[in-house]
């Protein structure tokens, strides 16, 4: 195979590549967070904080809604190949409806499975199975495939030589963990590159689906999704303000309107906190600050939450209980994986049918 006889003889090349290149940042592009410029005022921890108006009020989106001018494969009609897609890492000729795809990006197992395709190769995140819990559950069809994975190492450092025996026809990796990879993927296989993080999940979610041929049913699933979220958003009474937030090993963060779920809350045209109208994807916050997690409803995911982990110490903090969320039994315990790892289409339909549940009923 001409591809991946080329990529033997680029092998070392990549793990330079690897290890000078791109760098782990934050667990994922569900939630690549940045230092905030501004700090949220401390406020009092027995009330949410003030919330502007609705997010998406006179406001363009957070993130993008459609594929950049440029990429994809303009006029080139759904099933039909060969065609060539422009992406995020340059332009990509595929020869044929891809049959042997390796997944490596975050959220893009979920984004083919939605599509209704299996993959050959996937690749892992941290802290997550091969197959996310969620994964399994929500696509009991393709139980037998997922069985059948080929494991191709962390997402953040691919193993190359797994890809290639794989002899796959397409990859899909993003920008953000697979740049410096780029040039030795596409030499064992054509290789498309989405963007990366949360907030950019339509837009990498319909580049992805342009380059299985599938735009349409994509773009569909987009359509009715804000649909369903504008539905919310006109149902849930009162206009409640909500508050995203995880815990890690090491880590409390809330997460702003340019994040997953807070795109998602965009959608819905959900009010945020005044302390989490920051336009970072998310912010640190310390025992000391446990305020700016508060809201009517806070949406809480931990990776982990025994006995002395970040989790436990945080929400059993007076300030915490004290918040007028936790008196009104209104934080909400979430699945990590889809809320805050996963920027995947099935991920946000779990986060906005969570919304709905809590806010609607």
């Amino acid at each position: 195979m001409k591809r991946a006889t080329t990529f033997l003889s680029l092998a070392t090349a990549a793990v330079l590549l690897t290890a000078c290149g791109t760098t782990d940042t934050a667990e994922s592009p569900a939630e690549i967070s940045a230092t905030p410029t501004t700090e949220a005022s401390p406020t009092n921890a027995a009330s949410p904080t003030n919330a502007t108006s609705p997010t998406n009020a006179a406001a363009d989106p957070p993130g993008p809604t459609g594929v950049p001018d440029g990429m994809g494969s303009p006029g080139v009609g759904d099933g039909v190949f060969p065609r060539t897609v422009g992406h995020f890492g340059g332009t990509t000729e595929i020869a044929a409806e891809p049959k042997r795809i390796v997944v490596i990006a975050t959220g893009q197992l979920d984004a083919v499975l939605t599509l209704g395709v299996a993959p050959t190769g996937v690749a892992y995140g941290d802290g997550a199975a091969l197959v996310p819990e969620y994964i399994a559950r929500e696509f009991p069809q393709f139980g037998t495939q997922m069985a059948g994975f080929v494991d191709v190492g962390h997402r953040q450092s691919p193993n190359l030589e797994a890809i290639a025996a794989l002899e796959p026809d397409l990859i899909l990796a993003n920008k953000a963990a697979s740049e410096g990879n780029y040039g030795t993927l596409s030499a064992i296989a054509p290789t498309v590159l989405t963007e990366g993080t949360g907030v950019n999940w339509k837009q990498d979610f319909l580049l992805l689906a342009d380059a299985l041929g599938r735009t349409e049913q994509a773009q569909s699933f987009i359509d009715d999704f804000v649909s369903r979220a504008e539905d919310l958003g006109s149902s849930a009474a009162g206009s409640p303000t909500v508050s995203f937030v995880r815990f890690t090993a090491d880590r409390a963060r809330v997460f702003g309107v340019p994040s997953f779920a807070g795109y998602i809350a965009w959608d819905a045209n959900l009010s945020r906190p005044e302390s989490q109208q920051f336009d970072k994807t998310s912010q640190d916050f310390s025992e000391e600050e446990i305020q700016l997690a508060n809201a009517d409803w806070v949406f809480v995911g931990s990776q982990e939450s025994g006995t002395g982990s970040r989790a436990e110490t945080y929400t059993t903090n007076p300030l915490w209980t004290g918040m007028s969320a936790s008196s009104e039994n209104h934080i909400v315990t979430v699945e990590d994986d889809p809320w805050y790892l996963n920027a995947g289409p099935t991920a946000a339909t779990i986060v906005l049918d969570g919304l709905t549940e809590a806010l609607v009923g």
